[in-house]
């Protein structure tokens, strides 16, 4: 008679069902996993063979053969280890097999029979919840699955709490969600000196979610500035942090097993891979812009990636998700990101100071700049040039408004747009607007128009770059508690489009 458990293979952030199936028959003693299984799956019945050993439980001389259902589909990693012995245990009748049958498992297993946390194990919960099972997890993971309240989590330390939670002789409480620690200090907006027009670009692109790009020469504040980012952002609303935190899950970057209601902020060196900035490698794992779901995406020295990397963003910004196909894997990930680019100006990073610019200025800077294509360029909603800062303005007493007061305007210009969108619409942010609602929503009153219609025309707008200022535009009236955009609005969201472009 075949016993069976159930667990789960990932494809993106999805988790499909895995059912695990045990027999044991007379024949040459041996411990055979079939299933299309990696070299981490074979392994498993080394590590449960011991774990078995701890608890005096020794296999018999027969044959045992576990198969992975379906058979066609690749089973990688060690959260497969737990499903394998709780089959196991239930082959043996040391644990009731319909309970066994109930359970959706996963989590790595030691030689002295404790359990490793794994990945994945938010996903897993999910898919444990659709198919009305219970997850069977390490303790290490429960306050992480806990936060699927449709799913009853275990979470035990050892697999003898397993034996004796199956076996009724000391039942474990469900797990309860944990919530990580936020960090100690968020760096101040207050901190940067002078730059009050770079800070309001940052004001902006957090109450829309509008990419931003900003250029200036060496020791301006550029990353001074996008450091500051986080402090102003609002946090995550509960869906959002499940989104986030599934994909944190299946990297491993869940602390402490607990969801953290902070925003995403991703600041990859200009010398990643496109594996790391758009996703792939062993198992077409999430990359940097997944990774910076609903959250930030600040890429430093921008010119400096390489041409292939930057090109990869443009379809994912306008997407909000993201394709990793390769030969042996083809997963989607979702990847609404808001980007933060800083550059230079030029090569030598001093091409507006004649006493320090080099010899090839000011071509320099036109090749420099021009290693951002122009179709990646029209997709920045702002862009604004940050100054070096005098020095007389180092000694300044304060630098402006707080990270707080900042934050409180970017939170109350959110929940205006969520309310005005609602929550079936789908639309989270003014940078999702488009098509029906964006004239809806972003229709400017006819001196705003006039205005539009008029730098189109004298700087050869693109329609991307259009629909673009609009947004921005909404935006700024949000942000000033007006119900309709007029054309105080729509020249300052032109001011940050055409602050710098191929389009002048």
């Amino acid at each position: 008679m075949v016993a069976r458990s159930y667990t789960v293979a990932f494809e993106g952030v999805d988790a499909r069902l895995v059912e695990v199936q045990c027999a044991i028959s007379a024949g040459i003693p041996a411990f055979a996993i079939v299933g299309l299984p990696d070299k981490a799956v074979s392994e498993a019945r080394e590590r449960v063979r011991s774990a078995l050993g701890n608890m005096a439980i020794a296999l018999p001389s027969k044959r045992i053969t576990v198969n992975l259902s379906p058979a066609d589909l690749p089973k990688e990693g060690s959260h497969f280890d737990l499903p394998i012995a709780l089959a196991l245990l239930a082959a043996l009748d040391v644990v009731p097999r319909e309970m066994a049958e109930q359970t959706v498992a996963l989590g790595e297993l030691s030689l002295d029979g404790s359990l490793v946390p794994v990945i994945g194990a938010l996903p897993a919960a999910m898919a444990a919840a659709e198919d009305d099972r219970t997850l069977l997890c390490p303790a290490g993971c429960g306050a992480e699955a806990a936060w699927v309240d449709a799913v009853r989590v275990i979470a035990p330390r050892t697999l003898g709490e397993v034996v004796q939670h199956y076996t009724g002789r000391a039942v474990l409480a469900p797990a309860t969600p944990g919530e990580a620690k936020m960090a100690g200090r968020i760096a101040n907006l207050s901190d940067v000196k002078g730059q009050e027009r770079a800070k309001r670009a940052l004001q902006i692109a957090a109450a829309g979610r509008h990419h931003l790009l900003m250029v200036g020469s060496p020791g301006s504040g550029k990353s001074m500035l996008a450091a500051r980012l986080p402090g102003i952002l609002p946090p995550l609303s509960p869906r959002e942090a499940l989104e986030t935190s599934m994909i944190h899950s299946l990297a491993g970057l869940l602390a402490e097993g607990g969801i953290n209601r902070a925003r995403p902020f991703r600041e990859p060196h200009h010398t990643a891979s496109m594996a790391a900035i758009v996703g792939g490698g062993r198992g077409a794992k999430p990359g940097e812009i997944s990774l910076a779901h609903n959250g930030v995406l600040f890429m430093d020295e921008f010119p400096e990636f390489g041409r292939t990397v930057l090109e990869t963003l443009r379809q994912p910004i306008e997407t909000g998700e993201v394709v990793v196909a390769r030969a042996n894997a083809h997963v989607r990930y979702p990847c609404k990101f808001m980007l933060v680019a800083a550059a230079n100006p030029c090569k030598c990073g001093y091409l507006a100071d004649p006493a320090r610019a080099c010899a090839r200025a000011p071509q320099c800077g036109a090749d420099y700049m021009g290693r951002i294509s122009g179709p990646l360029m029209d997709r920045f909603d702002l862009r604004v040039e940050v100054p070096p800062v005098a020095y007389t303005d180092l000694d300044m007493a304060e630098g402006g408004a707080s990270s707080a007061e900042i934050a409180a305007s970017v939170l109350a210009a959110r929940q205006v747009q969520r309310s005005r969108f609602g929550e079936s619409s789908g639309l989270r942010a003014n940078a999702d607007l488009s098509g029906e609602a964006l004239d809806r929503f972003a229709r400017p009153d006819a001196d705003g128009r006039a205005l539009l219609v008029r730098v189109a025309e004298r700087f050869g707008l693109s329609a991307r770059g259009y629909h673009r200022v609009l947004r921005v535009a909404r935006t700024i009236a949000d942000l000033e508690g007006a119900t309709e955009v007029g054309k105080p609005h729509v020249a300052e969201a032109v001011s940050f489009r055409i602050a710098f472009t191929s389009e002048v």
